[in-house]
């Protein structure tokens, strides 16, 4: 399993505060790069991804670490909405993810006081040699937070992330 996110450690306090409002809930979820570390910091994990792949590898690791995760197959793009109950969530992590139609429903999942976490590509990404080239997957400048008018912004950033490979990204912190 690769390292978790710089973006996921800077606010690792942050995350694990919202332990008392519930669970975190890591959307499109893979095989666990974040999931993994915030369920190590004591948290429980809800992982939902559609690759069954995936999900098999990260059930690998929750087996064998014997970690909180509970892990669900879902495609988030076929069905309206989450397959989740609304505000059941103290953290809500979105990485290298984006379906605008979601929005709404990440906000709603997130309990009064909940944290959402969210990093992803923008437009800036078509001039690196890998990563999505699609307007589908690529967010205009500021537009993260636009999708999200509902929260409050306690962070909100656009450049270039070295986490794994120089990546254009947006990254949004904000709280329901």
């Amino acid at each position: 399993m690769s390292t978790p996110s710089s973006f996921l450690l800077a606010h690792e306090n942050a995350i694990r505060e919202t332990r008392k409002l519930g669970p975190c809930l890591d959307l499109a979820c893979g095989r666990g790069r974040q999931a993994l570390a915030v369920a190590r910091w004591g948290l429980r994990v809800v992982g939902i991804d559609q690759r069954t792949e995936a999900l098999l590898d990260l059930a690998d690791a929750v087996a064998s670490e014997q970690l909180p995760i509970e892990l669900i197959r879902a495609d988030l793009e076929g069905a309206p909405g989450l397959p989740v109950a609304e505000g059941r969530f103290g953290c809500v992590l979105v990485f290298r993810y984006l379906h605008r139609p979601l929005a709404q429903a990440i906000t709603n999942a997130l309990r009064p006081g909940g944290l959402l976490l969210y990093e992803t590509f923008t437009d800036h990404q078509r001039d690196r040699s890998q990563g999505p080239r699609s307007a589908r997957f690529l967010l205009s400048p500021n537009e993260l937070q636009e999708l999200f008018p509902g929260l409050s912004v306690e962070h909100y950033w656009e450049g270039d992330s070295e986490d794994r490979e120089p990546y254009a990204v947006a990254q949004l912190a904000a709280r329901r």
